[in-house]
């Protein structure tokens, strides 16, 4: 039997603002973010003013709306409760030794990509993804790869943060479809401006062996 579940019109709009705030590079004032989430601006800014009661949005020293605080420990819950994280932990752990560079796993979630491990460099200088960060799809090689774009190798410089870059490898459920994507990321003078070349076979290996883990 088909059961048809009802969309509720204030939580479907209060995730458009939440989602509109984890696909900004920063903090937003209320046009933006009547903007980002194709809202009325009456709309965005009472749902905005309830998340930021509930810990799900913070407003910076400028008034300017950014995710809650709050949304740091749900993601970290969802991300321990995901079983691919586990299963993949102690090949990111490899991948992070063998690189020396921060390696995160990625999942589709909505119109983004949710982080669901990161393994930080032991380098000073290191880029950090924060478990339970979501980062666009169209920027970064991770994206491209959850996305379907490019090929078994997909590599990307300065695309979301200058002085970064990053090589990404698909993770294929039995079917063949993209389950996730696995990154290696850092800072461009010691991961290159040819990330593919420098890191690529290992990342690849890295996604075969999650595959033949969780298959």
């Amino acid at each position: 039997m088909d059961v048809t579940v009802p969309t509720i019109g204030v939580l479907d709009k209060a995730v458009a603002v939440i989602d509109a705030l984890a696909r900004a590079e920063r903090p937003l004032g209320l046009a933006e973010l009547v903007a980002a989430s194709a809202l009325p601006r009456a709309t965005a800014h009472r749902i905005a003013v309830a998340l930021e009661g509930h810990g799900l949005v913070r407003r910076d020293r400028d008034g300017r709306f950014a995710p809650g605080l709050r949304l740091v420990g749900l993601g970290r819950a969802a991300a321990t409760a995901f079983p691919l994280a586990d299963a993949a932990r102690p090949m990111l752990e490899h991948l992070r030794d063998e690189t020396g560079e921060s390696v995160q796993l990625f999942v589709r979630s909505g119109d983004g990509r949710l982080c669901v491990e990161s393994l930080e460099s032991a380098h000073g200088l290191r880029w950090i993804v924060p478990v339970g960060a979501v980062l666009p799809l169209d920027r970064g090689s991770a994206g491209r790869v959850l996305s379907g774009l490019g090929g078994s190798v997909v590599e990307s410089v300065e695309e979301r943060e200058a002085g970064v870059a990053s090589v990404s490898a698909a993770i294929r459920d039995r079917s063949g479809g993209v389950l996730a994507a696995v990154s290696v990321s850092g800072p461009i003078e010691r991961v290159s401006r040819a990330p593919a070349e420098r890191y690529g076979d290992a990342v690849q290996a890295a996604a075969r062996a999650i595959e033949a883990r969780i298959q």
